[in-house]
């Protein structure tokens, strides 16, 4: 079962993330989501656990609960879903994508009638 905590504090680390659901049951791997360009927490991470009853436990009993001076989300993680290539731009009708600082990032197109 994987597993998606949210809200952890800034300071937890994988092995931190590990220990918390070792209590549950046996953890295949545990990892909280880093900053590319920070190499900062995200205040994310998942958890895999194989097997579904423990990992539903854990959910069950995490769910809201404080750790680490932060009440943490645990759920049931989603299936990642197909992204367009191209990041974070995506179309812009009016002229350009924008690059990841938010400027525009590109010459565009003009449409005509």
């Amino acid at each position: 079962m994987n597993i998606y905590i949210s809200n952890l504090s800034y300071d937890v680390n994988d092995s931190d993330l590990r220990e918390l659901f070792e209590e549950y049951g046996e953890v295949s791997s545990a990892k909280v989501i880093m900053d590319r360009e920070t190499g900062k927490s995200r205040g994310f991470g998942f958890v895999e656990m194989s097997d579904d009853a423990q990992g539903q436990k854990a959910i069950d009993e995490l769910n809201q609960a404080e750790y680490d001076g932060k009440v943490i989300n645990v759920n049931v993680a989603k299936p990642r879903t197909d992204r367009p290539a191209g990041g974070r731009g995506g179309f812009n009708r009016n002229g350009g994508g924008r690059d990841r600082r938010g400027n525009g990032g590109g010459r565009g197109f003009e449409k005509k009638f």
